[in-house]
């Protein structure tokens, strides 16, 4: 994998989950602190941001900086639906925990 098929994979998968969680470009620019203008650079594999842009972006969309460069792409119906297993996951992990305490 070169250069640009970094820069192409990111854009794409920033798009994929900022479309995925409804944000306009505008909004998911605003919470990683860069312009409209760079992110749409970066969605179309034109710029490459800085690894703390990298990390703002990750923190906008709330996920992981490597489901930012994963290759396989699910559908938004399976990632909604692996994101509601691993809430209900959680809070039953936590149900426990707090069970296991009292």
């Amino acid at each position: 994998m070169n250069g640009q098929d970094v820069r192409t994979l990111l854009g794409k998968r920033v798009q994929f989950y900022r479309k995925q969680r409804q944000l306009s470009q505008a909004a998911l620019a605003e919470k990683a602190n860069i312009s409209i203008t760079f992110l749409s650079k970066i969605e179309r594999g034109i710029k490459y941001p800085t690894s703390e842009t990298i990390s703002g972006i990750a923190n906008g969309l709330g996920v992981e900086l490597y489901d930012l460069f994963r290759q396989e792409v699910m559908s938004a119906d399976h990632q909604n639906m692996l994101d509601r297993l691993q809430n209900d996951v959680m809070q039953t992990v936590e149900a426990v925990f707090k069970a296991y305490k009292e």
